[in-house]
Order: C-alpha cells, then structure tokens, then sequence
C-alpha cells in the first residue's frame, strides 16, 4: 500500500463539496490544482478558499467520486460520482429525468454509501482507512493511534512517516466522523455548529468522549440499509475474494469486509445477512454446513459490473 496521510489541509469532509466537485467537473471538465490558474478559477466557481480547493479535491477522489488519470493528471467523474450527484441523461434508468439520485446526501443510505467508498480500497493507507480495516479497538486513545499508525505504516507501505504528519492526519479524520459525547454534569452542554460539519458524523461510528479518548463499539448498525450493505458485500466477494462465495469469519472481519467497514457485530453481520438473502432470494444464499457459513452470490457478472441494480432499488424505494 502507498501511503497518504496528507492532501485534506487538515479540512474533514463538509455537506456540499462532494456535490460540488462533481458539479463543477461536470461542466468545466476539470478539477486540476495543478496550476495557479487552475486554482484560482475552482476558488471562483466553488466559492471557497485555496486551501479548501485542494481538501474538496482530495475528499472527492478519496470518496471514488472522482478519479485522476495519471498520465496526464486530467480528472473525470467516477460512475458512482455521476450516479448520486448528477441527474439522469440515459434511457432505462429507473429513476426520473433530469432528477439526481441524492446530490446533498439527505438519505442516510447515501451517507453509508460514501462511508463505504472512503474506504474500500486497498491501495492507499490513510488513518481512516487503517481504523476501519486494520484494528478492532472499541475505545482508544488519540495518542496510541497515532502510535500504532506510525508503526505499522512502516511494515505495510514499506515507509517512514513522520509522527507529524500522521496525527494532522488523525485529527482530520476524528474530526470527518467523531460525535462529541456530553460532558458529565452539563445538562447545558453546547455542541458547537462545527461539530456536524461532516456528514459522517451522523453514522455514530465514533464518539468523543473528551480529553483524547474515543470510543467506537462494534453494533447492528439499524440505520444501514439492506441495499447498501448488499451494494458492499457483491463488491468484497468479486474484487476483494475474486470468488462467488464468502465465509462469515471473512465477512465480518477481512480487511474490506462489510463487517470492517461497517464495524459490525458478529450479530449485527448476521443480521444483515439473513435481511439481504431475503431481500435477494435470487441473488444470494446463505449455508452452514457443520457450523461454517457462507453467503454464496447465486448468478455471475462480468469484471465491468458496478452492481448499480442494487443501488436502483434503494434509491427508487425511497422516494
């Protein structure tokens, strides 16, 4: 894995800039910090600061709602950008023309689905993507994860990173997901207006219990949809295990699992499962046999399939 505990300008992700790079993207075609031309037209048409240029631009390409070609750094929307963010232009589509599936992420679905995207990926390590899919702490101490972090960046990307650039990289992160927890004796305890800033926060992934302890049980997950975790689970079985079938040791514990991802409980997975082959009955089955489940997908796709049927049926469900 590559490294990148830097590219955020310590910004976490904000309600808007997702929609704002696609949008932007969508009409200019580009989304290039790569000269002061560049940057000083994106500071004009998004209404933000220099700086916050570069975060938007970050935050989109790590939510896979934008991709750079490396060859010549020009930028496109992903399939999944132009999905959500972007009304519909093709014929067949089940949802409205001209109406955008959920630009201002106002469906806590969606919110998942982003959480989702940020990190599944095995290619590039940040700190959200090594909490997510590489520890198992239910409570911690900001300073132990920088350590933790900084050691085992090391052995996975083969790199020193300085401890200084790592912990702006956690505190970007604890400020993307974590809720403040009210303080013990202040029934008038403010939240301040900053702290809801970040849509992920609302997933309730992480609470600030203060003074530098975190907490983040492993839980059901109620408000994550049978669709989104099905969305999750047909791209871990095809790009993670390159199979059509997943033990649930797998499911709720390898790097990229639903169950990681999602900080799933041993139940909360079961759950989700026996929700999914129900919703999916010809999709997907569930086995155990002499006490070792597996989910199997009952029907095959080719490498291209972005299992946006799936998606099609939560987003059409909800309207």
């Amino acid at each position: 894995m590559e490294p990148k505990f830097s590219g955020h300008e310590t910004f976490p992700l904000r309600y808007g800039w997702l929609f704002k790079s696609a949008n932007l993207l969508n009409i200019k075609g580009n989304l290039s910090t790569s000269s002061a031309k560049d940057v000083q037209e994106a500071i004009v048409e998004l209404g933000v600061g220099k700086n916050m240029v570069s975060a938007i631009r970050y935050w989109s390409e790590a939510c896979s709602i934008v991709k750079t070609l490396k060859n010549d750094a020009s930028q496109s929307l992903t399939d999944i950008g132009r999905y959500l963010f972007l009304p519909s232009v093709n014929e067949g589509t089940t949802r409205a023309a001209g109406v955008a599936n959920d630009p201002f992420l106002e469906r806590i679905g969606s919110i998942w689905l982003i959480h989702f995207l940020l990190n599944f990926d095995e290619d590039v390590l940040t700190s959200y993507r090594y909490f997510f899919n590489m520890t198992a702490m239910q409570s911690f101490e900001k300073s132990k994860l920088i350590f933790d972090i900084e050691r085992d960046a090391k052995v996975i990307c083969d790199k020193e990173v300085k401890e200084s650039t790592i912990k702006k990289d956690v505190d970007c992160f604890l400020h993307t997901y974590a809720s403040k927890s009210l303080a013990k004796g202040k029934k008038n305890f403010v939240i301040g207006e900053e702290h809801f800033a970040s849509p992920l926060i609302e997933l309730g992934l992480i609470r600030d219990l203060g003074k530098g302890n975190y907490s983040s049980i492993l839980d059901e997950r109620p408000t994550l949809p049978t669709e989104i975790f099905s969305f999750a689970l047909l791209r871990f079985v095809f790009e993670i295990k390159a199979s059509e079938t997943a033990g649930f040791d797998a499911l709720l514990s390898d790097q990229c699992s639903p169950g990681k991802i999602f900080r799933l409980s041993e139940r909360g997975l079961g759950v989700q499962l026996d929700n999914a082959v129900k919703q999916y009955p010809n999709l997907l089955e569930e086995t155990d046999t002499q006490g070792m489940r597996q989910v199997r997908v009952l029907k095959t796709f080719d490498e291209n399939e972005t299992f946006q049927f799936i998606l099609d049926d939560y987003y059409r469900g909800s309207k």
